[in-house]
């Protein structure tokens, strides 16, 4: 995919004869203030943490405000890894049940925005926080952490402690995963976990660990009352003039917030922020930007750096004025797509036939051409073109299997060159096909309750229950989008041929992603949007059920195909070693995907950032996000603030016995939790009594 982006830019290059001299022209002495990002998408005010909102403009700012984590992303998206800027040292525990404990050492020179401290209470205090059933109360929506020891039981009330999670000492804590969630394929990003300060989001509580695991109580013990509360969040979190979500206050990030009116975010720099790199870019203004005049606004020093753009046609514009205009610009493959999600618990679109002949009716050649000008591609299923899964498949880069005997590499040569996504349907306009779809599963009646006939009557309806349902549908889009100006031509002239009514309608993002992720009642049959896979693609948690939908982080697809969610659940119990299993399960939930079409994948496109000269060292195909790749800029004629690095890097924490870190890093035997704790399910014994033999555990010395 990497050759398809540049032999798209080269065509473009040779169609305006732009000289390389036009991309490079340097600008004048002296910058800007303060510098001025442009995002075609909207920011929202979640800033606090994906489980409240999955926007990628909010995403951004919460890269760039928060920061911390235990685990990172390495580039690629396959691996996770702690980091070494955080974790000093680590060590994995497997005991007789399967639970693996990660013993971390944090470093002692990290801080919040204002200077306090930030210590392994903290990070304890984010787990409590984002699992607390307070956090439902208050209107948000409970991570799910199963994934942790004893999560079932502290989430039930039927244990007061977390004991998945234990706090040593200041700089020292376990993490425990469950044998239940094991094998996870991504299982070191379960360990990913900023710190929130509690003072700002829970004043007057505390984080407890008496050795059987963490939990909140009041600072102050006399007070009888718990200080933790739904009331309390809604105060914190959830005010919109100064709520921690949209306005939070403190933070661990590069950059603090310093102001937010709905549509432009303010930020100045972390003087407090550790990091390998540091941007001396003091401040940043980010807002949401109009197509219309992205060139215009480029060119006069409105904007200093355009993110994401998509949309062919300002894109081409502004490539064809980058000689009179110096700017600059850097483009990169879409680790996602857009896409046109169903509500298929709805009875129009709950049927596959139907899904598919609505697909069967949209030309997405037609409609990816028109929007990305010749910079995106048709996808036949729920990946991006820069999808590591995708590239491996597409032999876009090397299979993982340099270290092995002759034997073994030919056996798994042949293996990885079997897979491929050719049995996946590419749907194109084929209203014959459409028609049959719908003739047979029923749709055939008209609105008085005969006969559908073509040319006569407007929809086809069938009877489902004692209701008569029309395919007279609604599809919500982004407003402002200028998707809207192709649907005519390239989707919903089609429809209407196959006896099926669509009705755009824009509303404002927000509301949108609302809908698409459960936190408003869905009303649209479809939904047109787009998604950047950042973090882990796991498909499992865009299932919900009416049981479990409250703790699940997303519910974005309310189907009821029992194999796709087979599939998924085989995709994440796949082994963290065993990268061609997981790809062959991925491509096998690909192929059911693309059968049962929980959505229509759109296309995937090649993002263009645009920015001015005066900013140096912005390579943002080599990050993850513009807020990642600025904080390695810095300003013409100015000097990049580096730090040295005085940690180890942990390149491989369970490789062996001999790579692991000395028990004795960690602290004495006495700051351990006594084993005769744990029960033989690796859980906690309420009354005291251990639940097995002395046999079923793992002594403190093999530790």
């Amino acid at each position: 995919m990497k050759r398809l982006c540049a032999m798209l830019l080269a065509a473009w290059m040779l169609a305006f004869c732009l000289p390389f001299s036009a991309f490079a022209e340097e600008s004048a002495a002296g910058h800007p203030e303060e510098l001025i990002v442009g995002s075609p998408t909207p920011v929202t005010g979640s800033f606090f943490h994906e489980i409240f909102s999955s926007n990628t403009a909010d995403a951004d700012v919460r890269e760039l405000i928060h920061g911390c984590s235990l685990v990172r992303r390495e580039p690629g998206q396959a691996d996770f890894s702690f980091d070494p800027s955080v974790v000093k040292a680590v060590r994995m525990v497997e005991d007789q049940a399967g639970n693996h404990s990660y013993y971390l050492v944090l470093a002692e020179d990290l801080f919040y925005s204002d200077g306090t401290p930030i210590t392994a209470w903290d990070y304890a205090f984010s787990f409590l926080l984002l699992i607390s059933p307070e956090l439902q109360e208050a209107g948000g929506r409970r991570m799910d952490a199963d994934y942790l020891l004893g999560y079932q039981d502290y989430e039930s009330g039927r244990f007061p402690c977390l004991t998945g999670v234990s706090v040593l000492s200041d700089s020292q804590m376990i993490i425990t995963l469950s044998h239940r969630a094991l094998p996870y394929f991504f299982e070191t990003s379960l360990l990913q976990c900023t710190p929130y300060p509690i003072d700002a989001i829970a004043p007057g509580c505390r984080v407890y660990d008496d050795g059987y695991g963490v939990y909140l109580g009041n600072r102050d013990p006399s007070v009888p009352e718990p200080v933790f509360s739904a009331s309390l969040l809604r105060r914190t979190l959830f005010d919109p003039d100064t709520g921690y979500i949209s306005h939070p206050s403190v933070t661990s990030g590069p950059y603090v917030l310093t102001s937010f009116d709905g549509t432009t975010c303010h930020f100045l720099r972390n003087g407090y922020y550790k990091g390998n790199t540091v941007s001396d870019i003091e401040k940043i203004a980010f807002t949401v930007l109009d197509y219309r005049t992205m060139t215009q606004q480029l060119a006069d020093g409105e904007l200093h750096l355009v993110n994401k753009a998509a949309y062919g046609p300002a894109i081409v514009e502004t490539m064809q004025s980058v000689g009179q205009t110096a700017v600059r610009f850097e483009n990169y493959p879409r680790v996602g797509l857009t896409f046109v999600a169903f509500s298929t618990e709805l009875p129009t679109v709950h049927e596959p036939e139907v899904r598919r002949a609505i697909a069967w009716c949209m030309d997405r050649e037609g409609l990816t051409r028109a929007y990305t000008q010749g910079f995106g591609i048709p996808v036949d299923g729920f990946f991006g073109i820069e999808q590591w899964e995708y590239l491996l498949v597409n032999r876009e880069i090397d299979f993982p299997i340099e270290h092995l005997d002759d034997e073994e590499y030919d056996a798994s040569l042949a293996a990885w060159e079997a897979l491929n996504l050719d049995d996946l349907t590419s749907y194109a306009v084929d209203t014959d096909r459409a028609n049959a779809l719908l003739d047979d599963a029923g749709w055939t009646l008209n609105r008085d309750g005969g006969a559908y006939r073509a040319g006569t009557d407007d929809v086809r309806c069938k009877r489902i229950g004692e209701e008569l349902v029309a395919l007279d549908l609604t599809l919500m889009v982004p407003e402002g989008n200028a998707v809207v100006s192709f649907l005519e031509e390239f989707f919903l002239a089609n429809l209407r041929l196959c006896g099926i009514r669509l009705t755009p309608v824009p509303v404002p993002m927000q509301q949108l992603l609302a809908s698409y992720y459960g936190e408003a009642e869905r009303t649209a049959d479809m939904l047109y949007l787009g998604t950047n896979f950042h973090t882990v693609i796991d498909p499992v948690l865009s299932y919900a059920s009416e049981e479990d939908a409250a703790l699940t982080v997303w519910q974005t697809l309310y189907s009821d195909d029992e194999e796709l969610r087979r599939l998924a659940e085989e995709m994440r119990r796949t082994e963290p070693e065993d990268v061609l299993e997981y790809v062959t399960r991925w491509i096998a939930f690909q192929k059911r995907y693309n059968e049962v079409l929980p959505s229509i994948p759109v296309y995937s496109n090649i993002y263009f950032d645009f920015y001015t000269p005066l900013l140096q060292n912005y390579r943002i195909s080599e990050h993850a996000s513009w807020a990642e790749a600025v904080t390695e800029a810095f300003w013409e004629g100015s000097a990049v603030s580096q730090k040295e690095e005085d940690y180890e890097i942990i390149d491989d924490y369970s490789a062996g016995e001999e790579d692991l870190t000395e028990i004795d890093d960690f602290g004495d035997e006495e700051d351990f939790m006594e084993i005769t704790d744990f029960d033989a399910e690796g859980g906690f014994s309420l009354n005291g009594d251990v639940g097995g033999d002395d046999g079923d555990f793992v002594e403190i010395d093999d530790f």
